[in-house]
């Protein structure tokens, strides 16, 4: 069976992204899907390439049972438009920058992760990395409700 892709997107992939890959990884394990997914995060500006999510993220995530001591940031590739099958955003810039890069026939798999929440009330994740600890837990608080819509979505499908 082929496993759906899922590819989450910030602008550095040191904040938003890695957290949205981490809950959306922890919260599919618990739902015993593992096999039905492939999960990855990545930014549309390279300033981060190669370290791992800031350590406010991490700590953060942490306090809530996830781990993200494992990713490195890395760059969204040409190649990322055809082998994932959805490409969520965290805001609408990165999804402007993301349309301007995929190809036309791959734009269908693109939007915004916020989407898939229904007790939120915003359509984006907030950058928290210029704020304090309460815009992480804010980060956190519109990740798990955003991933638990999208996996009741991706499970119909």
């Amino acid at each position: 069976m082929a496993k759906t892709s899922v590819l989450f997107v910030c602008m550095g992939n040191i904040c938003r992204s890695p957290t949205a890959e981490g809950v959306f990884r922890h919260r599919v394990e618990a739902a015993g899907l593992s096999e039905q997914f492939r999960i990855d995060s990545a930014g549309t500006h390279g300033y981060h390439v190669g370290e791992p999510p800031d350590a406010r993220s991490m700590e953060y995530a942490a306090r809530r049972g996830y781990d993200l001591s494992t990713q490195r940031s890395r760059k969204v590739t040409a190649s990322d438009f055809e082998e994932f099958d959805h490409v969520l955003a965290m805001d609408h810039d990165n999804l402007s920058l993301l349309e301007a890069a995929c190809p036309p026939q791959h734009r269908h798999k693109l939007g915004l992760f916020m989407a898939h929440a229904s007790r939120s009330g915003s359509d984006v994740v907030p950058d928290p990395y210029y704020g304090g600890g309460r815009g992480f837990d804010l980060v956190l608080d519109y990740i798990e409700d955003a991933s638990d819509g999208l996996i009741k979505r991706l499970r119909k499908t």
